[in-house]
């Protein structure tokens, strides 16, 4: 489902800056409504489909779920373009601990980094955090393996992940303001 949250809050961003999707044009009202639904589908029925799928079950919250993991967040991306939670994903990727971590894990933080550099409303970041906390997805750089506590992690390893993250041509260049890896960075932790 972290792979699948990200599609929204991208290609919104996509749609502010004006940015091409995969196609080369500007993201369509159709791939918006698809991206929105398919937030909404995930926080409206996402715990009960874990649930379901946890029980080896399936029902109407899993079966929605993976309509939103699939049709809507695979249309909704193409066609509405990624932004600042895929570079974040791709920056972690520099990091042999986050590794062992799935794709759409280090996506979903990636979300909640992208919320804080968006300037979201705080109560809304919240809003995201306590799913991505009820579907196991992470909401801290623990949980994807990151030791933050270790003196290589801010000495060295933060700005890494934040320069990958910031590369030319990355996806987060298609928020609608200019990023580097200083406030990539501070958005992270």
């Amino acid at each position: 489902m972290g792979d699948a949250l990200s599609t929204f809050f991208e290609a919104e961003q996509c749609a502010i800056s004006r940015s091409d999707n995969f196609f080369g044009a500007l993201p369509s009202m159709t791939a918006l409504a698809l991206a929105k639904l398919c937030r909404d589908t995930l926080l409206e029925y996402g715990v009960d489909a874990m649930t379901q799928c946890e029980a080896k079950c399936t029902g109407a919250a899993l079966n929605k779920v993976v309509e939103a993991n699939t049709l809507l967040s695979g249309v909704g991306f193409e066609s509405g373009g990624i932004a600042a939670a895929h570079a974040v994903h791709n920056g972690l990727c520099e990091l042999e601990a986050c590794h062992a971590y799935l794709h759409g894990e280090k996506v979903a933080f990636g979300v909640l980094t992208q919320l804080v550099l968006c300037d979201t409303a705080p109560a809304y970041i919240q809003e995201i955090m306590a799913f991505c906390h009820s579907v196991g997805l992470p909401v801290t750089l623990q949980q994807i393996g990151v030791d933050i506590a270790h003196p290589r992690w801010l000495e060295e390893d933060l700005m890494r992940v934040a320069e990958k993250t910031c590369i030319p041509g990355e996806t987060i260049h298609n928020l609608p303001f200019r990023v580097n890896a200083k406030i990539v960075a501070d958005a992270i932790v």
